[in-house]
């Protein structure tokens, strides 16, 4: 998962939630030292960064592996930013970060 840099807890705006114990204490266990409320910032940058396109890859570099697929809906390749239509073929990569994140095929060419 993709890590921002932190802001001052000062900095931030009080938000209440409300989660099922369940899930609350999954959270607390996956979080670990980090703290569950840092985690979902981290899931909650993650999902903003999906869907709005604006993936943290700088470099092919930070792709560990890649598997063919076909996209079910519009995406945007994290390498390029180009757009991959419904039903076209594309990759989906594993970052060295642990995401799966869509690509262009064509978006892992060798140097």
């Amino acid at each position: 998962m993709y890590t921002m840099n932190r802001t001052a807890t000062t900095d931030m705006e009080v938000t209440s939630i409300r989660l099922e114990r369940e899930l609350k204490e999954k959270l607390k266990e996956l979080a670990g030292n980090q703290g569950y409320q840092a985690l979902i910032r981290d899931v909650l940058w993650n999902y903003v960064r999906q869907k709005s396109g604006d993936y943290p890859l700088q470099s092919q570099d930070e792709i560990r592996a890649s598997v063919q697929a076909v996209a079910n809906r519009e995406e945007r390749c994290a390498l390029t930013g180009t757009v991959i239509r419904p039903h076209e073929p594309m990759l989906l990569g594993w970052t060295s970060t642990g995401e799966m994140v869509p690509l262009s095929i064509g978006s892992l060419r060798e140097n």
